[in-house]
């Protein structure tokens, strides 16, 4: 080899070692989800907006290696074990408990950033949510807690109903707490529950014709991410059988759901980019406490109410976030 080609050579090899060097240097976050890409357009927006507050940008000096279960949380635990076997930085398992009880299963030395529905120290992803003392913290929506207002808020629209419906997926750990919380919430104001079970868009059809039924016309939509991919089939549902319902996120009065009451989600997700930059920069998840909402949005599809033929009560108007019209 001439002189020449050989320094061309040398100095291509050594090129190619220090980008190969700096694409390595460069933290890899696995971020898993129950929910589905499509779904997720606004709350994954909002965590890169949290990422990039801390200085991270995807693509520049950071990695994210994306999985998603569509709904299928059997498949969780699966993707959360590729994701920490690809040796990531940090992993963050959204879309509730599921998730995060799945990304700790497999790793207690990962650092994890969850957003979860339920206490994280009754699902034992924390010690306490001030000194979380492992490899996990994030943030809590309190979902099991506002089901029973749920309840109640729905009451105040429709104070005659009974039986009032409330939608489940019995694939959802969460359910089990989600009822008992309605069931509570009913018991108080004198209503029955009649409960009914859907893990898949055939069977919420089957669903809400076993609700009609049964003569409910008031329905709660529990929390759960096939629902939300089929918020489109429930809105119509609901609408068709003249059921007057409530639902989690603002995601359902903006597909043309009646009420929704919950956490601002997108919110919840800025924070979590928020840990997931301090914790690049090198703070422990145990020196960050779990973070819970300071609001609550309630907002009224007026277009949903004048479809069904309800009259939203001046006091649900006074408390409202905001009135689609």
């Amino acid at each position: 080899m001439r002189r020449r080609e050989f320094l061309l050579s040398a100095g291509c090899a050594a090129a190619w070692s220090v980008g190969a060097s700096a694409q390595q240097a460069k933290p890899v976050i696995g971020f898993l989800s129950s929910r589905s890409q499509k779904d997720s357009a606004r709350h994954l927006a909002a965590f890169h907006h949290g990422l990039s507050a801390l200085g991270f940008v995807e693509g520049q000096n950071v990695v994210v290696e994306y999985r998603w279960a569509d709904g299928r949380y059997e498949q969780l635990r699966p993707l959360a074990a590729e994701l920490v076997a690809r040796q990531i930085t940090l992993l963050v398992a959204t879309g509730g408990n599921v998730s995060g009880v799945a990304a700790r299963a497999e790793t207690a030395t990962t650092p994890i950033v969850f957003i979860v529905g339920e206490d994280p120290v009754k699902l034992g992803l924390v010690a306490s949510l001030n000194s979380p003392g492992g490899n996990a913290t994030g943030v809590s929506v309190f979902t099991t807690e506002l089901a029973g207002k749920r309840l109640q808020l729905l009451d105040e629209l429709a104070p005659r109903a009974s039986p009032v419906g409330l939608l489940v997926n019995p694939k959802y750990p969460g359910s089990a707490p989600e009822i008992a919380a309605v069931r509570e919430a009913a018991m108080a104001v004198g209503r029955s529950i009649a409960v009914a079970e859907a893990s898949t868009e055939g069977e919420i059809d089957v669903a809400f014709s076993t609700l009609a039924g049964q003569q409910v016309k008031a329905l709660v939509v529990g929390a759960d991410a096939l629902f939300v991919s089929s918020r489109n089939q429930i809105v119509a549902l609901a609408r068709r059988h003249t059921m007057l319902s409530i639902f989690d996120l603002r995601d359902y009065a903006e597909a043309g759901g009646l009420i929704s009451y919950g956490t601002n989600l997108a919110e919840m997700y800025r924070q979590v980019g928020v840990y997931a930059g301090r914790i690049l920069r090198g703070v422990a998840p145990k020196q960050l406490p779990v973070e819970q909402p300071t609001k609550i949005e309630l907002v009224i599809n007026l277009k949903a109410a004048k479809a069904l033929g309800v009259t939203i009560p001046s006091s649900l108007f006074a408390r409202a976030d905001e009135v689609i019209e």
